[in-house]
C-alpha cells in the first residue's frame, strides 16, 4: 500500500497525529492496517483511496510529495481531525527534504558531510532543545522497542526531526527518519527489512542527540552535518561502464544507479531515483541517463563508455546533468581490460580499509565459488577468495529483482573462477553483498545480479570438480555476537526482552573468558539498566529510568559496530 501513495513530509504526519483526540490515537495503528487494505488509485498529483462506500481520502503531491496538511483530504465527519488522515500519513512513505535537481548542476541531499561555511563555536538553544526532542522520542522507541513503536511514538520522532531541520541539524533528522523507516519496514514485514538497519539509525539518531548539546567548533559541523553537497566542475571526463544496480528502499524511493570509472579508477555514477515501487526499480534500467543528450539507457551505459564535457561531480561521485553539461556515447572496457582491469589489481584488504575508513563499500573481488551455506536470513555463496572465505550474500530480497534467484542459480557454478563487485557488509567473517559477476560461461560478459536474470543453461555443464570446500567459520567462533544479540533484541522487543535478572551472567562471563573483559562489563550493565525498577513509599513500582538504559544500550551499540570493524579488517587480512 505505502508504494501506491506519494511521500509525506515528517511535518505533516506529525500534524496530523498531534490533532487526534487520545481515543483516536489509541486506533491509529488499526486505522493504518484498514487503509493497507483499500486500492489507491492514481489520478495525475492526487491519488484517492475509498475507505468505504461513502468516504475517500485524497493526498495531492503536486511536486511530488504532500508538503501540507491541507492537501489530505478526508470526506468523513470528523475532518479534518479525523482519523483517515493522519493514517493516511502514517501509510505512506516519508518524502526527503527538497533539495535542488542534479539538472541544475547545484546541489545533491547529504547529512553527512560539514558545511564549508562558519565554523559555530556551540550548539545554539534552538539546537540543544531539538537534540533533547530527538533523543527523548528515540528513548520512547527504545523502550517499547518495534512491537510497541506504533504510529503515535513514530509521529512523535518524525515531529522531533523536523525539529531538528528547523534548528539546522540535518544530519540528526536525517537518522530519525531513518529510524521511523525502519520501523516502519519491521512492522509491515517489508521484505527489504534489516534489523541492523534499525538498530545503526537508531544508534546514530541518539549518539547525535547526546553529543550535540556538548559539541563545539569542528567537531559541531560535523555532527550538524549539511543538507547539500555542492556539484563542482570536473571538466571532461571520460568513463567506462561497470555495472548498475536497481534501488528500491523502504521510504518509497526506487530506480537505478550506474557506476562507471575513469582511466585512474575513480568511481563515478549516474543515478535516475525517484518515488516509486518495484515497477520502478525494475524498469528504471531501461530509462536514459540524465547526462546530456545523450541517449543510452542505464543498461546500456553499464557496458559501453561516456564521453563527458563541463562535468559537475559531488564530493560522493554523483555525475550532475546540468545544462553546460554535454555527453556522448563512446566504447566501453572489458572488466578484464584496460582501465577497468586495475579495480580487481587492489589487494581485497586493501580495498576493505578503504571501505571501513568511509569509502563508496565497493569491493572488485576475484575468487573462485565453492558452494553455498544457510543461513536464517537466506542461502549465501561461498568464495575462496584469495584464502579468504566470502560469504555472499542477497543484496535485496525483494521478489520482483532477481538478487536471491540469481544466487540460487550461481551456487550451481561451484568451481567457476570469476571476477565480482560486491559491497562490504562489515563484521566478524568476511562477507560481502553481490552486485555485479562476470558471466560463468560467456567470458567477457557480465551480468547485473540485481536486473539480468541468470538461467539453467547459463551455467556450467559439467564444471570441474572443485577443491575440497574451505571451512567455514561460525559466528560462534567471535563472542561479539553475544552482546550483539542483545543489541539487536532490544531494538526488536525494548527493554522488557532483557529485563529478567539472571539472563545475561552466563555470556558476560563467557566474554570475559575470550579476553572481551569489556564487553562482559557492557552486556552487565545493559541488563542491570534493563531491569532496574525503584518503588515509591507504598512499594509500588515507579516509571523506570529511560536515560540509564538508552545509555548502557547506545555504549553497547557502539562497542559492537567498533569491534566488528575491526574483526572485518583482520578477517580480510588473513
Amino acid at each position: 500500500m505505502s508504494q501506491d501513495l506519494p511521500p509525506v513530509a515528517p511535518a505533516v504526519t506529525a500534524g496530523l497525529v498531534a490533532a487526534l483526540s487520545p481515543r483516536l490515537r489509541k486506533r491509529l495503528d488499526a486505522g493504518i492496517a484498514k487503509l493497507a487494505h483499500r486500492p489507491a488509485v492514481r489520478d495525475g498529483d492526487t491519488v484517492r483511496i475509498a475507505v468505504d462506500d461513502s468516504t475517500d481520502i485524497e493526498l495531492h503531491a503536486p511536486g511530488g510529495a504532500v508538503t501540507k496538511a491541507d492537501d489530505i483530504r478526508c470526506g468523513c465527519l470528523l475532518a479534518p481531525d479525523c482519523l483517515h488522515r493522519a493514517a493516511a500519513a502514517s501509510a505512506a512513505p516519508i518524502a526527503e527534504p527538497a533539495a535542488p535537481s542534479a539538472d541544475s548542476g547545484a546541489s545533491e541531499p547529504s547529512s553527512q558531510e560539514p558545511s564549508s561555511a562558519a565554523v559555530p563555536q556551540a550548539a545554539t538553544p534552538e539546537q540543544r532543545s531539538a537534540a533533547r526532542a530527538l533523543q527523548d522520542a528515540a528513548r520512547a522507541v527504545l523502550e517499547a522497542g518495534t512491537d510497541g513503536s506504533g504510529a503515535v511514538l513514530q509521529a512523535e520522532l518524525l515531529r522531533a526531526a523536523h525539529t531538528a531541520r528547523l534548528a539546522a541539524l540535518p544530519r540528526a533528522a536525517a537518522s530519525a527518519v531513518s529510524t521511523v523507516t525502519a520501523l516502519r519496514a519491521a512492522r509491515s514485514a517489508d521484505p527489504a527489512y534489516r534489523l541492523t538497519d534499525l538498530v545503526a539509525a537508531l544508534r546514530d539518531v541518539l549518539s547525535l542527540a547526546h553529543r550535540i548539546p556538548r559539541a563545539q567548533g569542528a567537531e559541531l559541523a560535523v555532527l550538524r552535518g549539511t543538507v547539500r553537497q555542492p556539484y563542482r566542475p570536473d571538466g571532461s571526463l571520460r568513463l567506462y561502464g561497470l555495472f548498475c544496480e536497481p534501488v528500491l528502499t523502504a521510504s518509497g524511493y526506487a530506480g537505478a544507479v550506474t557506476w562507471t570509472a575513469d582511466a585512474e579508477g575513480r568511481l563515478y555514477q549516474v543515478s535516475d531515483v525517484a518515488p516509486g515501487g518495484s515497477g520502478r526499480a525494475v524498469g528504471a534500467a531501461d530509462r536514459a541517463v540524465r547526462v546530456g543528450e545523450t541517449a543510452l539507457t542505464h543498461r546500456e551505459l553499464s557496458r559501453a563508455g561516456l564521453a563527458v564535457s563541463g562535468a559537475t561531480v559531488s564530493p560522493a561521485g554523483r555525475l550532475g546533468a546540468g545544462a553546460g553539461v554535454r555527453a556522448v556515447r563512446a566504447s566501453g572496457a572489458g572488466w578484464r581490460e584496460a582501465p577497468l582491469d586495475r579495480l580487481w589489481a587492489v589487494p581485497a584488504a586493501e580495498q576493505v580499509g578503504r571501505a571501513l575508513s568511509g569509502g563508496h563499500g565497493l569491493l572488485f573481488l576475484e575468487l573462485t565459488l565453492a558452494g553455498v551455506v544457510r543461513e536464517a536470513t537466506g542461502d549465501c555463496l561461498l568464495a575462496d577468495c584469495g584464502g579468504v572465505v566470502l560469504r555472499l550474500a542477497a543484496a535485496h530480497d525483494h521478489p520482483a529483482l532477481p538478487h536471491r534467484d540469481n544466487l540460487r542459480l550461481l551456487a550451481a557454478a561451484r568451481g567457476s573462477r570469476l571476477r565480482v563487485v560486491a559491497r562490504l557488509t562489515p563484521g566478524p567473517c568476511p562477507r560481502a553483498q553481490l552486485l555485479a559477476t562476470e558471466h560463468p560461461t560467456d567470458p567477457g560478459s557480465r551480468v547485473d545480479v540485481g536486473l539480468d536474470r541468470l538461467q539453467h543453461a547459463d551455467l556450467p555443464v559439467a564444471p570441474a570438480a572443485p577443491p575440497t570446500a574451505p571451512a567455514v567459520p561460525t559466528p560462534d567462533e567471535a563472542p561479539i555476537h553475544l552482546l550483539r544479540r542483545r543489541v539487536q533484541q532490544a531494538a526488536s522487543g525494548g527493554r522488557r526482552v532483557l529485563s529478567f535478572p539472571g539472563n545475561g551472567s552466563a555470556d558476560a562471563r563467557r566474554l570475559r573468558r575470550h579476553g572481551l573483559a569489556t564487553a562482559g562489563d557492557i552486556l552487565d550493565e545493559l541488563h542491570a539498566a534493563a531491569a532496574e525498577r525503584s518503588r515509591d513509599a507504598f512499594g509500588r513500582l515507579l516509571p523506570a529510568d529511560p536515560d540509564r538504559f538508552a545509555r548502557a544500550w547506545l555504549a553497547a551499540a557502539h562497542y559492537t559496530d567498533e569491534v566488528d570493524r575491526a574483526l572485518c579488517a583482520a578477517a580480510w587480512n588473513g
